[in-house]
């Protein structure tokens, strides 16, 4: 599994929701399975999404298509988004696994992203 993320400033939260919404089943056909949005706790225009796929190859052809730039235009996306990749770590198997209660762009940003 790969996870892509994306994070971009909208114009207007409400209207990018709908154009997201709408988006759904062209993102189901390019195989992007789960899904969420966050938005930045001091700005409610500043989104970060997730999408996971079954490989980096059908991610990479989902941030790179057509379909998507022009969903991302017509849905009032400000400027450049920033678009990256992730696998799941690997997991200690000889202790308890760490609990995110509540994860924010603001650790985000302290990592460097």
């Amino acid at each position: 599994m790969v996870r892509m993320f994306v994070r971009h400033k909208v114009n207007d939260y409400a209207a990018w929701r709908k154009a997201y919404d709408d988006f759904d089943a062209t993102r189901s056909s390019m195989e992007a399975s789960g899904h969420e949005v966050f938005q930045a706790a001091a700005d409610p225009n500043d989104i970060t999404a997730w999408h996971d796929f079954d490989s980096l190859e059908k991610a990479q052809a989902f941030a790179g298509s057509n379909e998507l730039r022009e969903a991302m235009g017509n849905a009032g996306v400000a400027g450049q988004p920033d678009i990256w990749f992730a696998n799941p770590a690997e997991r200690r198997a000889d202790g308890p696994q760490p609990v995110i209660r509540s994860p924010s762009l603001l650790s985000l940003r302290q990592h460097g992203t």
